[in-house]
């Protein structure tokens, strides 16, 4: 039996972070886009989908039901789905906000895009954790968009922030990487819950870290870092009976045998290493290291850097699910230990 000629058009990669469902629907998009699929045109059945590409019916259906909600296709029982229209400008219009572009939220935008395909037209702003410019970007945003998805860290005025938030419609607010107290209503959000996530992580380590002595958490004075991160900190030096302390400025603080370093900011880790090594001590085996936010550079520095961090990839994906189901779930993200050489 001949396959129907959309096939040509259609595909699926495998190794893509993208859901499959979503790439299914971006490659209907692509074929309307350029005149292959017509008005009226038939789709091939969920079967088909699923045999061609070996994928479960429940993904290709998802597929083809993502773009009936965006009135792409249209469905008629006991025949299947057909293009409904072919006017593609249905497409969410997006306004990301970050508080800054790091090699891990440079995972989260990559992770967001590709989930959203050609679907959405996204509008990026970073506003360097600058309060000021973030409420400025805020309030003289276009009012068409039907999605606004922050991350908000500030390094001060952070306290008044919910009351810009909240002139946001709950519809089109997604909140990602943190919960602001004060935002009202039904919203989505992807957080981290930061003062468990470092104890859980620690508990983790906790065999490892048995060799060591002291704590120390590298925290500078002036952060955006949530405090929660150092209550965490402090419960389970207290639970567990290690020393600690919270170091604001590593190039001030001398380094001994015994102690393990845990860094928030990537220009202190290459601080922290070079003073390390300056004193002739072996890290992971006379000081420990542990470093926030999972890099594919740290799998390599040093044979491995121990890491603590959320998923990324995942923060990323599911901002972008929540917007495609329309969803105001409030999602916890996991939050992994990485052990490697460094501890």
């Amino acid at each position: 039996m001949k396959k129907p000629a959309i096939f040509q058009h259609l595909f699926i990669d495998y190794y893509s972070a993208t859901p499959k469902y979503l790439q299914l629907a971006n490659c209907i998009i692509k074929a309307i886009s350029e005149g292959v699929l017509q008005e009226s045109d038939i789709l091939p059945s969920i079967n088909e989908l699923s045999f061609e590409f070996e994928i479960s019916r429940d993904t290709a259906e998802k597929g083809y039901k993502h773009l009936k909600k965006v009135g792409i296709l249209g469905s008629v029982p006991g025949k299947g789905y057909f293009v409904k229209s072919t006017e593609l400008n249905q497409n969410l219009k997006i306004f990301l906000l970050f508080n800054k572009l790091s090699a891990h939220k440079k995972i989260v935008y990559d992770a967001f895009v590709a989930s959203l395909g050609e679907l959405a037209a996204i509008d990026f702003y970073i506003y360097n954790n600058d309060f000021s410019l973030f409420k400025k970007f805020l309030s003289n945003s276009k009012n068409d968009y039907t999605h606004y998805v922050i991350i908000p860290h500030f390094l001060e005025g952070g306290e008044n922030a919910h009351e810009i938030i909240n002139t946001i419609p709950r519809e089109k607010l997604i909140l990602m990487d943190k919960l602001v107290s004060g935002v009202e209503g039904n919203y989505g959000a992807i957080y981290e819950d930061f003062e468990e996530d470092i104890y859980h992580a620690l508990e983790q380590a906790n065999d490892l870290l048995g060799k060591y002595h002291t704590l120390k958490i590298i925290f500078p004075e002036y952060t955006y870092f949530p405090q929660e991160i150092l209550e965490g900190f402090f419960r389970f030096c207290q639970q567990y009976a290690f020393n600690y302390k919270v170091v604001h400025d590593i190039n001030k603080e001398p380094i001994r045998e015994g102690e393990v370093y845990i860094n928030l900011m990537e220009n202190d880790l290459v601080i922290l290493i070079e003073k390390i090594l300056a004193a002739k001590l072996k890290v992971g085996k006379h000081v420990g290291v542990i470093s926030y936010n999972e890099t594919p550079l740290k799998k390599i520095i040093l044979n491995g850097i121990t890491t603590i961090s959320t998923d990324f990839q995942m923060m990323g994906e599911k901002a972008a699910q929540l917007i495609l189901e329309q969803s105001t779930q409030h999602v916890a993200l996991p939050f992994y230990l990485k052990r490697r050489a460094s501890l």
